[in-house]
């Protein structure tokens, strides 16, 4: 049965102070660096692909 969403709530809040992309750059919400989250996006997107390529 499929599940229909009819609202959805986004909040965010933008600092425009010099601290915020600071902090983004230092880390993300996961705790990893912006180039450790590029890196690990990238490896699975090679996985699927390899897995794709192996059917």
């Amino acid at each position: 049965m499929p599940v229909e969403i009819k609202e959805l709530v986004i909040r965010a809040v933008v600092d425009k102070g010099e601290n915020a992309s600071v902090a983004k750059r230092e880390k993300t919400s996961a705790g990893m660096n912006e180039t450790e989250v590029i890196d690990e996006c990238v490896r699975q997107v090679l996985k699927i692909m390899r897995k794709e390529k192996e059917r």
